[in-house]
């Protein structure tokens, strides 16, 4: 599309924001291209929960850039004022564009990831980048702002979701290092055995995060004996080389269980345990898992001062893990004699929440919608919309008859009840 003029570059404004949203980068990367060929594209975006991180163009590029590539632009990029050069990005020095806006609270960066030999971009593209960079940006962050109900709850769910695999795999990480610390510092291995010894946990443990990021938490499931296999596979290298006896309590049933009931128990006994050992008299822990009819009991016993209490394991987050599937959690100190640690995971979901009676709607029957809720007449919101009255009166219609409401105030006071 050729942008020269304000006509032009206010049409490719309009036809970017008007994408969903889930198309808008491409859009933009095809709007961009006149200006700044480029092999891919990538945005970080700080007011989107649902996917902050967003790619698109070459796979053999995007398939290798992260979260970590644009974090360090957007933190030292200045809104207003581009930045071209190269940097490392999948595996090779690149030229890029990056352009950085502060029309979200927390900013956005765009990053155009250019051809080989490009040339440098020259100020009047690069002014009309940036302004294109800030309307999108200010469009989404009116978005997020004005997110719609139904949208706004998937969004969170969403969010939610993401933010239990970035943990979960972070309490991965975190036990594979410990392990690597254990090797290192022990005073039983010379240095080759350490050093293979390190390279074979290492190794496990990446085989073991690449398979957890791959695997479908929401169908799989797993034999309750087999989960507990994995646990006590990732447990055992913690305490190899430390005068610390692990005594491992495999639960006696052949049931399967849900994969993020199964997975939620390995993080919370991983997190207990590593909190365990940081005491100075723990000569024993027990890890045991127990099957009932309605739940999955863990347990993690210590013969140490008996001083651990929920604050002390308010940083591996158990509670707010367990919060997520209805588990409780219990701790049992007794002084000069240990703690027991006892959690309860239901195995059965619990009863799902009234669904959102918002859900129902198109987006433009929610735009509608809002507005009638705001006490708007029609003419008003078709002005407002850019359509007809007579449009606005098939969505109204169309609104009480999915709400199953009978009257313009009972759908706005149910709107008003759901936001």
């Amino acid at each position: 599309m050729e942008l020269t003029g304000s006509v032009p570059a206010l049409t490719a404004a309009y036809e970017v924001i008007r994408q969903p949203l889930g198309e808008i980068l491409p859009r933009l990367s095809t709007v961009l291209a006149g200006l700044v060929p480029h092999r891919a594209v990538a945005e970080l975006s700080t007011h989107c929960a649902h996917s902050p991180f967003k790619t698109y163009g070459d796979p053999e590029i995007i398939g290798r850039l992260s979260t970590a590539d644009l974090t360090p632009l957007l933190a030292s990029g200045t809104p207003g004022r581009p930045w071209q050069g190269t940097l490392t990005l999948a595996g090779a020095e690149r030229p890029v564009f990056v352009a950085t806006s502060h029309a979200t609270p927390r900013g956005a960066v765009l990053l155009l990831v250019r051809e080989g030999d490009a040339a440098p971009v020259d100020e009047s593209a690069t002014a009309l980048i940036q302004a294109l960079w800030d309307v999108v940006t200010s469009h989404f962050d009116r978005l997020a702002e004005e997110a719609m109900p139904g949208a706004l709850a998937r969004s969170r769910t969403a969010a939610g979701t993401r933010a239990r695999v970035i943990a979960e795999l972070g309490e991965a990480y975190s036990a594979a290092l410990t392990a690597l610390l254990g090797v290192l510092r022990s005073r039983t291995l010379d240095d080759a055995a350490a050093r293979a010894t390190a390279t074979d946990l290492a190794v496990s443990a990446l085989v073991e995060l690449r398979a957890e990021a791959e695997r479908d938490q929401e169908i799989a499931e797993e034999p309750a004996g087999q989960a507990f296999a994995r646990l006590a596979d990732s447990l055992r290298p913690l305490v190899r080389y430390s005068p610390v006896r692990l005594e491992l309590g495999a639960p006696d049933s052949t049931r399967t269980v849900a994969a993020d009931v199964a997975h939620t128990a390995r993080v919370i006994v991983r997190a207990v345990l590593m909190k365990a050992l940081e005491q100075e008299t723990v000569s024993r822990v027990h890890v045991g898992w127990q099957l009932t009819d309605d739940e999955l009991r863990v347990t993690v016993r210590d013969d140490g001062p008996g001083t651990l209490s929920h604050c002390d394991l308010a940083p591996g987050r158990v509670k707010e893990r367990l919060d997520v599937l209805d588990g409780r959690l219990d701790v049992d100190a007794v002084p000069g004699w240990g703690t027991t640690v006892a959690a309860a995971i239901p195995l059965r979901v619990s009863q799902d929440p009234a669904p959102d009676p918002l859900i129902a709607l198109g987006e433009r029957e929610l735009q509608v919608l809002a507005r009638l809720a705001l006490g708007q007449r029609n003419r008003a919101i078709a002005q407002e919309l850019h359509i007809s009255e007579s449009t606005v009166k098939f969505h109204v219609a169309k609104i009480l008859t999915k709400l199953g409401v009978e009257s313009r105030g009972e759908a706005a006071a149910l709107f008003h009840a759901v936001a």
